[in-house]
């Protein structure tokens, strides 16, 4: 590591998380490469708390050569140094920095203090008054500021010591400012819980490196809520039982101590309602109050007096008509109820019209009402967990819909809703699609988003994989026979001769026929040993593109990232498919994986900001170099999305996407890997949710074995869930 000491001249990007890249003109530095730029500026980036262009810093850091844009200094420390000539120390005393000290005022300070004015303030604020027209308040002012501008880049430097990076030790510092240091030493676990992003482990990893005891009883009940927490993502659970907690902690900890001492740390941590023990369940505070939130809105929905519509009937008939289509028993019962119930559940599979269903009821809202398509998305809120989703509900209602997050206005810097219980949407009507992807938080945050008179309709496939999150909703309010539900199960696509979909259903049902390993119009099975899937899903695509089909319209599934037949390995090669390299490709790197202009990208987080959604897919239109930075534009449908190097995290190549990923998306063709290395992902939730994104064409790839294992495998673990229950006892 090395270090450049000068003053920043140029702040060219800076993101809200305190990322920054800017020009920083040196002044000295320990390393001869650098030397050629002494009085001359350089590139740095890095993360800050903030930075001041009244005084100079020592940069610690690496010089490291970007393949594109040359030199630049990479900050992992820095210090703030105060300005010691007079021209320095009165552009410092009135910067912002010092609020109501001008130049004039600043100027009289250091005529009257000479060079040695900021160690006189330090040391006593008395010698301010000194200065001609001081008083005694702007003296006690000035010091505080000062010590405090002082003290923060001290305490900063503190925490990096320790072994916070700079962002960690940054936002440590914004969090407790001045107690920085007083909260660390008196339990440097509480930055578990109070600074977002800092987990368990690295505060772990210091404490031990400070001597923090083993054994410490701060330690401990930091451990077990890690365990908790872990459990609940890893297996879905909203609770624990206090075995798997106990077995977790002392795997952990390799600390032997007794059930009967474990439970009276849980004791400690129950009375600090840090978790809650119900029974012989164990929960985190904030997943209990989740869970109990959305039982008690649910049945206050359904408490709701249910209103009376005349010439249902009536209005139904006259739809058929506008639409030329003909709605069965069932079909014309979820209409219906959609008004006549205060909530409702439509649950079916692929091809049984739950598109239709939306469609039919925003129709019908929309005649009765007399409302334009601009009033109707007024008062009717159509939404899903990701955007492609959002996308279908649009082309099929025409009334615009949107992700559940966009709905709630979610702040990716902050995660946090700008729509809550203290700034509700005031909706009529709400129809949820893809219900299965929700978690137990989301649901939470979507329902203090709305009052308590709306009506509720959830829509989605029960036999679809969980989501990603805690909790199991679908099932739960399907299972706990208090909530109105409608199961639509006359197959529509079958009577196209769809076998997709008869698969789909053999799938569910664990049925293996001798039709699942054999072609048909729009399904083929090709059966082959693992080391020429790869191959042959190559041949395949090139095929489906000699078609005429795009990228956009074919899509590999893969159950796994690692291996010779995982998403990694298959985008790599696909992207020599897709998108060859030529001599003019312009290109960039990040996380060691090449991007090309004309790249299928997968987005894998939220961002409300850039109004795109966790599995959207686009396709990079641009490279581009701007001030310092590389950025790239890409295309979402019709519009083009600005990534900054902040947000290049939350993009992968997209030519083979996880099914988690392809949850609430459709794709013409799906060519489907099936390789017993995959193992612990073949199991018959997963490859249903596979199977029914394919619209038009279905390739199955692999091991005949794969595949049946995958289709007799019901090994998807129960999640410990309680929402059922409470809506019950409600």
């Amino acid at each position: 590591m090395t270090y450049v000491k000068g003053n920043i001249k140029h702040i060219i990007f800076k993101s809200d998380t305190g990322f920054n890249v800017g020009l920083f003109k040196v002044l000295d530095t320990d390393n001869e490469e650098i030397e050629v730029y002494l009085n001359k500026t350089i590139i740095f980036t890095g993360t800050f708390s903030d930075l001041n262009n009244k005084v100079d810093y020592i940069f610690h850091g690496d010089l490291v050569e970007h393949p594109k844009y040359g030199d630049q200094f990479s900050v992992t420390a820095y210090e703030q140094i105060m300005p010691e000539s007079k021209n320095g120390i009165i552009s410092f005393l009135s910067s912002k920095i010092f609020s109501g000290v001008g130049v004039k005022l600043a100027t009289s300070i250091v005529d009257t203090l000479g060079d040695e004015a900021l160690e006189l303030i330090d040391e006593d604020y008395h010698n301010l008054l000194l200065v001609p027209k001081m008083t005694e308040k702007k003296a006690i002012k000035i010091q505080t500021i000062l010590k405090r501008e002082s003290a923060s880049y001290k305490i900063i430097v503190n925490l990096q010591t320790m072994g916070f990076s700079m962002n960690e030790a940054s936002n440590i510092y914004k969090y407790y400012k001045e107690n920085t240091m007083f909260i660390i030493e008196d339990n440097i676990y509480a930055v578990v819980n109070d600074i977002e992003g800092i987990g368990f482990l690295t505060v772990d990893r210091i404490a031990f490196q400070r001597e923090i005891p083993s054994d410490d009883e701060r330690r401990i009940k930091a451990c077990i809520l890690y365990i908790m927490g872990e459990l609940c993502l890893n297996n879905g659970n909203i609770y624990n039982d206090i075995e798997d907690i106990y077995l977790g902690v002392t795997n952990y900890l390799h600390i032997d101590f007794s059930l009967d001492d474990f439970k009276l740390y849980l004791s400690k941590l129950e009375l600090r309602r840090e978790i809650v023990i119900e029974e012989d369940r164990y929960y985190l505070k904030e997943y209990y109050d989740s869970e109990v939130y959305n039982a008690h809105f649910i049945r206050k929905i359904l408490k709701n007096k249910n209103e009376n519509f005349d010439n249902l009937d009536k209005y139904i008939y006259k739809l058929e008509n506008s639409f030329d289509l003909k709605y069965n028993e069932k079909q014309q019962l979820a209409i219906k109820d959609s008004f006549l119930k205060n909530f409702l559940v439509i649950t079916g599979g692929p091809g049984t019209g739950k598109t239709t269903i939306i469609k039919a009821i925003v129709g019908l809202y929309r005649e009765i009402h007399k409302l334009t398509i601009d009033k109707a998305s007024e008062e009717i809120a159509l939404l899903a967990p990701t955007g492609r989703a959002a996308k279908r509900i649009t082309e099929a209602t025409g009334v615009p819909a949107m992700t559940i997050h966009k709905f709630l206005k979610w702040n990716k810097e902050t995660n946090a809703f700008g729509v809550n219980e203290f700034n509700q949407v005031d909706v009529k009507f709400v129809i949820v699609d893809e219900v299965s992807m929700v978690d137990h938080y989301l649901l939470t945050s979507l329902f203090k988003g709305l009052t308590s008179n709306v009506k509720i309709i959830f829509v989605g496939d029960y036999n679809q994989l969980p989501s990603v999150g805690p909790g199991e909703i679908l099932k739960d309010l399907i299972e706990c026979g208090h909530v109105p539900v409608i199961e639509l199960n006359d197959l529509y696509r079958q009577k196209e001769n769809s076998y997709i979909v008869e698969v789909a259903y053999e799938i569910k049902n664990g049925v293996i026929s001798n039709d699942i390993v054999s072609k048909h119009d729009d399904y083929n099975f090709i059966e082959t040993r693992k080391n020429e899937i790869k191959t042959i899903v190559v041949e395949l695509c090139k095929k489906a593109l000699e078609k005429g089909y795009s990228y956009k319209e074919i899509q590999v599934l893969v159950p796994m990232y690692k291996g010779i037949n995982g998403i990694d390995a298959m985008n790599i090669m696909l992207q020599d498919v897709f998108n060859p390299k030529t001599k003019n490709s312009k290109s960039f790197s990040h996380n060691n994986i090449t991007y090309r202009i004309g790249d299928k990208v997968l987005q894998i987080k939220n961002n409300n900001d850039l109004n795109i959604s966790n599995g959207d897919i686009g396709t990079i239109e641009n490279i581009i170099f701007q001030n310092g930075e590389e950025k790239i534009l890409v295309a979402f449908n019709d519009e083009i999305i600005e990534y900054n190097p902040k947000d290049f995290d939350d993009i992968r190549l997209g030519y083979a996407i996880s099914i988690h990923k392809s949850q609430g998306s459709e794709f013409d063709i799906v060519i489907l890997p099936m390789d017993l290395s995959y193992n612990r992902m073949l199991y018959r939730k997963l490859i249903y949710t596979a199977v029914t994104r394919a619209k038009k064409s279905l390739m199955i790839v692999g091991e005949k074995e794969a595949l049946k294992r995958a289709i007799i495998n019901t090994r998807e673990q129960k999640r410990k869930t309680t929402l059922g229950d409470r809506i019950s006892k409600l």
